[in-house]
């Protein structure tokens, strides 16, 4: 028997490595199984040297849980090891002092794993003890048993094997009895090890017979040996492709489509990227990824080495070149992952374009699915908009595509203002802005659909790429202020009758929660509707970024603004107007005459103390004029409650301006049962 202290330089490695792991103590199944496997994979390559003659036999690792014992054993045929190699490999842990290795990897449990030897040590995360029962290839090697109990002290014993290989006993911790949990140890394997090049077993198959489930004799291997990214693309077919995606996830819809990575030089890089359907809920969509290095699961957090926008899509990467065990400031900063991810970034480029070249139709159908990719890439990284600018697709509210360059051909000539700026209109709304996109197509415009999430920031961002236009959508005015072709055509209204007419409507508008009406009169043509209600489109887009951007959150919580426009050659509002001044002509003439007189006076007293210093004005010139501002003040309150006493009564104003709410989804609750009311009464 050999007994000493594992050659470290601090009293107790094994609390640093769970304090400073724990968090990922889930891993130590994943370096375990891979230690396995590697010693197969050595084995293996002996075989093919011609270094070892004797037979291979059976490759398989297992692993086995005896619930009774409290053990987890991981049992491989691989190359084994001699007593020196233990001392080698597993004793002499080699590095400069405790305090070195908590600076170096503390933010980083990975870090750890494969420095050292310090994998294999991953196991004392969740064990109490580990037993090593190892026999290596070499001919009469003796068997020999390591065992330690957490501390620095161990003991190698010789022992009676019959074959090579090892088997690694681990000795599972009281507070890490889940481990001893076969669903539990399933999942690890399904999660790290699905794809590990040597097949796996962990326990027996079962069937389903005579009513139960039942063990059989056969080992339940729980990996493909052979996974699909690492076939060359031509042997596979399009369903082959999908097999695997239904295997990667099975809970998704049936993929897009797929590009299969295979790279040798300057880096190996393989894998298989899926473009998913998705339309919304971005966030919910990451870490879809796999990242795997030769087949051994990694994670799925793969910001940094896969561009931002494109961790949208699902999928796996396998590259040995990619390092694993460093930072991740350092891992951003790594040239060969630099060039992988530029790599990813052309090779997405170059498939969408070549199907957008190859099958406009086909691309065209998925374009609701895709725009989020592209639109997120566009809008992320500057150069990938430069590659998919021609790619990059416009709907229309029919359903018709374009290209940026086919869609500007098309509006330019119908579509521009009277300043040169072409105005690209849109809807975010078919049906809710019906009219509206009625109103346009009428004056012979197109109206685009942009409906997608990253709608608001893609408009921004296109009036800065294309040339002088502005995007509007079709309900942020009326239609021929949205694309002014000559000056503004007045109303044949006086001031007067446009301030009362105003009024009039502004009066009976219901109080709606953060939301403010301002009431104008303008000239829209006698087919035009006789009351339109618009929001800025400044207003509005500022409103929908304040949901993407925290710094522009003061926005989101200002009320929302509505312009209310009475069109002035309506006979509606003519009728409307004629009727307000007959119903308010008698109240009206006193009160507007005593208006008139105190403004006057009001303009007298102001002309006077504009001749003077601030100083020289008396406290009594002073208190004059604020009584006669109160007096205008009062009359024109005056003026105002009899004009709302007249409208209150008039069923037009009302029908109208609840017509013009109804058509915005604005009328709701007590408001829209008496206008169902009204509507019914008017038909009798």
């Amino acid at each position: 028997m050999q007994k000493g202290n594992i050659g470290v330089t601090t009293e107790n490695i094994f609390p640093v490595i769970k304090k400073f792991l724990y968090s990922d103590h889930e891993i130590f199944l994943r370096e375990m199984v891979s230690n396995a496997v590697d010693a197969t994979q050595k084995m293996k390559t002996l075989a093919e040297r011609g270094e070892f003659k004797g037979d291979l036999g059976d490759l398989t690792v297992n692993i086995s849980l005896d619930t009774d014992k409290g053990t987890l054993t991981i049992s491989d045929r691989g190359i084994g090891m001699t007593a020196e190699e233990i001392d080698k490999y597993i004793n002499q842990i080699a590095f400069s002092g405790v305090n070195d290795f908590l600076d170096k990897y503390k933010d980083n449990a990975n870090a750890i794993i494969g420095h050292f030897g310090l994998g294999f040590y991953s196991a004392f995360m969740v064990s109490k003890k580990v037993e090593i029962v190892t026999r290596s290839y070499r001919d009469d090697a003796q068997a020999v048993k390591w065992s330690c109990d957490g501390s620095p002290a161990f003991e190698i014993d010789e022992v009676e094997k019959a074959d090579r290989g090892s088997d690694i006993i681990l000795y599972i911790d009281d507070d890490c009895k889940e481990f001893l949990e076969k669903n539990r140890i399933e999942a690890l394997l399904n999660k790290y090890c699905k794809f590990m090049p040597v097949p796996l077993a962990f326990g027996k198959k079962s069937e389903w017979k005579d009513g139960k489930m039942v063990e059989t004799d056969e080992p339940n291997i729980i990996n493909d040996t052979d996974p699909m990214w690492a076939k060359t693309p031509s042997t596979l077919k399009d369903e082959d492709y999908t097999s695997f995606y239904r295997t990667l996830y099975p809970m998704q819809d049936e993929p897009l489509f797929w590009i299969h990575l295979n790279v040798d030089y300057p880096f190996h890089l393989t894998g298989i990227l899926y473009f998913p359907r998705v339309k919304s809920n971005i966030d919910l969509q990451r870490n879809k990824i796999q990242l795997y290095c030769n087949q051994v699961f990694v994670t799925d957090q793969v910001e940094g080495i896969v561009p931002e926008f494109l961790t949208l899509l699902h999928g796996v990467i396998d590259s040995p070149d990619i390092p694993l065990n460093v930072s991740r400031s350092y891992l951003q900063s790594d040239a060969n992952v630099k060039k992988i991810s530029n790599y990813i970034t052309k090779k997405v480029s170059d498939r969408l374009n070549s199907i957008f070249k190859d099958d406009r139709k086909d691309y065209e159908s998925k374009w609701d699915d895709l725009k989020i990719f592209i639109h997120y890439g566009m809008l992320s990284q500057e150069d990938f908009y430069d590659r998919a600018k021609d790619f990059a697709l416009l709907k229309d509210t029919e359903g018709k595509f374009f290209t940026y360059e086919e869609y500007k051909t098309l509006i330019k000539d119908n579509q521009t203002d009277k300043d040169g700026t072409t105005v690209y209109l849109y809807a975010n709304n078919v049906e809710d802005q019906y009219s509206f996109i009625e109103a346009a197509k009428n004056k012979g415009y197109s109206v685009l659909l942009l409906d997608g999430d990253l709608d608001v920031p893609m408009v921004s961002m296109l009036e800065q790429k294309l040339e002088k236009c502005r995007f509007t959508r079709v309900d942020g005015d009326t239609i021929d202020r949205l694309i002014v072709k000559e000056d503004k055509k007045e109303t044949e209204l006086t001031k007067e009758e446009s301030d009362n007419l105003s009024e009039a409507f502004k009066s009976q508008l219901p109080n709606i929660d953060k939301t403010n009406f301002f009431v104008e009169v303008q000239p829209l043509g006698e087919a035009s509707q006789p009351v339109v209600i618009t929001q800025s489109e400044y207003m509005r887009r500022m409103k929908d970024i304040s949901r993407y951007q925290s710094g522009m959150a003061f926005y989101g919580q200002m009320p929302d603004s509505y312009s209310m426009v009475l069109n002035s050659d309506h006979p509606l509002i003519k009728r409307v107007l004629d009727e307000t001044t007959a119903s308010t002509a008698e109240a009206l003439k006193p009160v507007l005459a005593e208006i008139k007189g105190q403004e006057a006076r009001l303009a007298v007293l102001r002309q006077e103390q504009n001749k003077k210093k601030p100083e020289e004005v008396t406290q009594e010139e002073k208190d004059d004029m604020a009584a006669t501002e109160k007096a205008v003040n009062e009359q024109k309150e005056k003026k105002r409650q009899i004009i709302a006493d007249a409208a209150k009564g008039n069923d037009i104003i009302h029908q109208l301006t609840d017509l013009a709410l109804l058509q915005n989804g604005m009328l709701k609750g007590a408001a829209l049962a008496a206008f169902l009311k009204r509507s019914v009464d008017l038909i009798k």
